[in-house]
């Protein structure tokens, strides 16, 4: 069964139940859809634009928060709606051909930031447009930019939609998200449900546990004996109570004091020393969690930026004083004598190997959240024969990866020119990956929208597989723990705050009504 509609080509759209359905709320509510990546969310936007394109709207408007992203859009939506005309616009688009393009065409898809930016020069308006579409709605929170659109858009009073993967566990941003975007229904959908359920690929969850080598143990020995030094110090001072608090986050919020006292006590040898104290173990926290859920490629990278710093004109005395440090100098010796890498990247070239060697034409995604770990990994793994492996980055730094970049290593997966893809965050989100068969976590991450988004790239088309790699005894256990127990949370709090919203959506109503009863009397 396909879906039949008069601006949708023939038979180029599978009839699902579920997007059905979902499409149908869309249409009458503005609506924030949770649903799982690979689900066809362009699918229902696509019935949603449709429908009320159909019902006499002039103009749609749909946002993507990247360029890669918005093309993917464009290309799906002129592809499956071939009578209407569909274009996009993103930052490299100069102003004047944007108005060019809002007046020319029926249906607009673009970046935030430049529709933002054009509505608050008035170059055009929304007044015309019948439904906004916000993906990866989760975004619409602080100042992004969806927050003005909304803003602009919401005197219309209009139909809006947003549809994500993963909104979040927390109930105060979820709400955000619905009020900035003026969403006053959430549905939500899980490979569990009945009409979500015979459209769903098996995928086999695995966590892998791993135990850290001798050496390494003795580097990150080493880390916490310079640790506890500092530690030792801020209790001395009075700022902690013992070595068991000195948590990354409690540091943080003991620089942020120490700063504001600075503000104040200016000259106070006790501050100026302790922010000097704090900035040492943080560095030193962070070297530790490179060392334990890493590698010594990833830590000696760290130290390497660290050393570059210390040559040049205002770098910090914290980082002057560690490295002067005769423990420093120990680590230092240690690392350039140790052969040991991370037992995260045998086991990775092991699984890669073993899945591209017995399915030639299978595709597999390596999650690294660190770039040098991404490079370290991708390096090895290009010792593999029949991997070839591509590298997916950001764009930040003289090394990254610009959007078109991005979009090329990307369209070389989909093809199967590269068989192995190797991404930090940018693969999470958004953009088209390609169905792969394995999705390998080298570390776990403490985000459940992140967790959701990184399985999201396997079981699409076909089962497949998860791997997730946790280093026993250091922070990848937590991070294992957080991101599961949000998830968890997440369906039941989204229940919950649909009914608060529809709730408060009733009460506005009746409130509007009475008043322009009144006024009529």
């Amino acid at each position: 069964m396909h879906v039949s509609h008069p601006l949708i080509k023939e038979s180029a759209v599978e009839d699902r139940e579920y997007q059905t359905s979902l499409a149908r709320i869309c249409g009458k509510e503005s609506t924030l859809v949770v649903i799982p990546t690979g689900m066809g969310k362009t699918i229902i936007a696509l019935r949603v634009v449709a429908d009320t394109l159909h019902k006499g709207a002039t103009k749609a408007l749909i946002l993507a928060p990247t360029r890669p992203l918005v093309e993917q859009h464009r290309d799906v939506l002129q592809d499956m709606m071939p009578t209407v005309r569909v274009a996009s616009m993103t930052g490299g688009t100069v102003p004047d051909k944007r108005v060019d393009v809002w007046n020319r065409n029926t249906v607009i898809v673009s970046t935030p930031q430049v529709i933002a930016n054009d509505l608050d020069k008035g170059r055009y308006g929304l007044g015309d447009v019948g439904v906004v579409v916000y993906d990866e709605a989760h975004r619409g929170v602080g100042s992004y930019s969806y927050v003005r659109v909304a803003e602009h858009y919401h005197p219309y009073r209009r139909l809006s939609m947003g549809i994500t993967a993963s909104p979040g566990s927390d109930n105060k941003r979820i709400m955000e998200v619905c009020e900035n975007l003026r969403l006053f229904r959430i549905e939500v959908r899980t490979e569990e449900d009945p009409d979500v359920a015979p459209y769903v690929h098996r995928i086999e969850m695995k966590t892998l546990e791993l135990d850290l080598p001798e050496d390494l143990m003795e580097i990150i020995g080493v880390l916490r004996d310079l640790l506890d030094k500092y530690v030792d110090e801020l209790i001395k001072l009075r700022l902690l109570d013992d070595r068991s608090v000195a948590t990354a986050k409690r540091l943080l919020v003991l620089g942020k004091t120490l700063q504001a006292r600075a503000a104040h006590e200016k000259g106070s040898y006790t501050v100026f020393r302790a922010l000097t104290v704090q900035a040492m173990a943080m560095k030193l926290l962070h070297a530790i969690g490179l060392a334990e859920t890493q590698g010594t490629t990833a830590l000696s990278r760290f130290l390497d930026r660290l050393e570059e710093e210390k040559v040049q004109d205002g770098s910090s005395r914290a980082t002057r004083e560690l490295l002067a440090n005769e423990g420093y100098d120990r680590l230092r010796e240690m690392l350039s004598k140790t052969r040991t890498e991370h037992p995260k990247v045998s086991r990775v070239m092991t699984l890669v190997s073993r899945q591209v060697d017995s399915e030639p034409d299978s595709r597999v995604l390596v999650f690294t959240h660190y770039r040098d770990t991404c490079e370290m990994v991708a390096d090895r793994l290009a010792r593999i024969p029949s991997a070839r492996v591509g590298r997916l980055i950001g764009q930040a730094g003289h090394d990254g990866l610009k959007q078109k970049g991005q979009a090329d290593v990307l369209r070389q997966f989909r093809e199967g020119i590269v068989n192995v893809l190797v991404a930090t965050s940018v693969g999470e989100e958004g953009l088209d990956v390609a169905n792969t068969d394995m999705v390998l976590f080298y570390e776990p991450v403490p985000s459940e929208i992140r967790s959701i988004q990184r399985r999201g790239r396997t079981g699409r088309f076909s089962d497949g597989q998860v791997h997730i790699l946790i280093a026993k005894g250091t922070r990848d256990e937590a991070y294992q723990n957080s991101s599961l127990n949000k998830e968890k949370r997440m369906r039941r709090r989204l229940e919950d705050l649909d009914r608060e919203l529809r709730s408060r959506r009733q009460i506005e109503e009746r409130a509007r009504s009475q008043s322009s009863l009144a006024s009529f009397r």
